[in-house]
């Protein structure tokens, strides 16, 4: 095969995101690990420290999750006293989404995260910053395009 192949592993978009996908993850992992959380589960918390309460709907949103996904992570979430889910006060259908005092706490904790990645990654953190922007940009032409819901 030449290098001009356009089928060539190497030269697909999608191959790399998803070798990039696994390698950050196992970074996040043994930091997260201390903190008794996933992945998932602190985007869940980053969505929740950025404004809490908020509603199962505006979090699903937030992470771009459907809610057969993001449901088990709240059970998991209330039953390691992070979070409460209650009723809306205005809306029975809904559920509320709020941090416990345990969860606001650990914030603190998490605040270390972001430092520890870049570190871990050694990457310029500008470099960092303009991959987040591209990212973005390709994530909004996918929702544009309808490939995310």
């Amino acid at each position: 095969m030449s290098d001009d192949d356009p089928l060539a592993l190497d030269r697909q978009v999608c191959f790399a995101l998803a070798v990039a996908n696994r390698a950050v993850l196992a970074v996040y992992r043994p930091l997260l690990e201390p903190m008794g959380l996933t992945h998932p589960q602190y985007l869940v918390m980053l969505a929740l420290w950025e404004s809490s309460p908020r509603s199962v709907k505006e979090i699903a949103a937030a992470l771009q999750l459907d809610s057969p996904t993001l449901s088990p992570l709240l059970k998991r979430l209330e039953a390691a006293g992070l979070l409460v889910r209650t009723r809306s006060r205005s809306d029975e259908r809904q559920l509320a989404v709020e941090l416990t005092a345990d969860g606001a706490e650990l914030r603190t904790l998490a605040e270390n995260i972001p430092p520890a990645v870049v570190e871990r990654l050694g990457v310029d953190i500008t470099e960092l910053e303009e991959l987040r922007t591209v990212l973005g940009r390709i994530n909004r032409a996918a929702i544009d395009a309808g490939a995310l819901q």
